[in-house]
């Protein structure tokens, strides 16, 4: 299995120089392999939203290396690295564009790049794949290929946003919370179609969660940062029987320190 994504000693310093210095990342370094589902919890400030925005380009590491399938990325912009990666916010209006119908939104996921030059535009060949596709979300939206995107739920534009990050078949899919801002249910109806969007495309991913239990149920690997870096790191049989209060041991163990469920529920 092929190493897709690796961060080799990464740091990042917020403010450094001044009475409001932040070292957030402190080394971090972690492998990616190919197929990997590995979700991502800790605390405040564990450094997990500043990990994923060095990963996407939003932000640049102060030190470190970052590389995908071979090419040295570090100091590559978001514009290029969205080529081959992709992301789904916690906030459900930023993955799509709500004035554009959801046709329209199809069409400009599937030229992810490309140069959609004049002719991005909707195609008819495009309106029954894009039907197939949507019926697969079981939210009826197959029906409803010209409605503005504005007038869905949460849910379903998350849904469709999930749908859209995975039509160019990045090399990497990032889920930034991306349940955080939904209810108990339509979370639950949410990380359903992760997964099964996740398995039907084989989609390498890193989900950040809030939420232990999504943490221990979703993906094959869970890590835990703990103060800018990787203090838990499990997969397989071990990470699928494992349980909330063994995770805080195993944290407790491995860093020295206690946390209670709150702390990363409310984080």
């Amino acid at each position: 299995m092929r190493t897709i994504l690796s961060l080799k000693n990464v740091h990042k310093t917020f403010e450094p120089g001044t009475i409001n210095e932040n070292h957030v990342l402190k080394g971090l370094s972690l492998d990616v392999m190919e197929g990997d589902f590995i979700s991502v919890i800790g605390g405040n400030g564990a450094g997990k939203s500043t990990l994923m925005n060095v990963i996407a380009g939003v932000l640049q590491a102060d030190m470190g290396q970052i590389v995908l399938e071979d090419t040295d990325i570090t100091t590559q912009p978001v514009r290029k690295r969205s080529k081959k990666i992709s992301r789904v916010f916690q906030d459900t209006k930023m993955g799509t564009a709500s004035r554009m119908t959801i046709e329209q939104n199809l069409a400009i996921a599937m030229k992810r790049g490309q140069s959609r030059g004049l002719s991005w535009g909707v195609k008819e060949k495009n309106r029954t794949f894009y039907q197939e596709i949507l019926k697969e979300l079981d939210l009826g939206l197959e029906n409803r290929l010209k409605t503005s995107v504005e007038f869905l739920s949460g849910g379903q534009r998350q849904a469709l946003t999930l749908l859209m990050a995975s039509l160019a078949s990045p090399k990497l899919l990032l889920l930034d919370e991306h349940t955080a801002a939904l209810d108990p249910k339509t979370s639950e109806m949410v990380m359903a179609l992760t997964e099964k969007i996740v398995t039907q495309h084989h989609l390498t991913t890193i989900m950040i969660t809030h939420n232990m239990e999504n943490a221990i149920r979703y993906g094959n690997r869970l890590i835990m940062l703990q103060s800018g870096r990787v203090v838990v790191d499990i997969a397989g049989e071990e990470k699928k029987h494992l349980t909330v209060p063994q995770l805080m041991e195993l944290f407790h163990q491995r860093s020295g320190e206690f946390m209670t469920s709150d702390s990363l529920i409310l984080s």
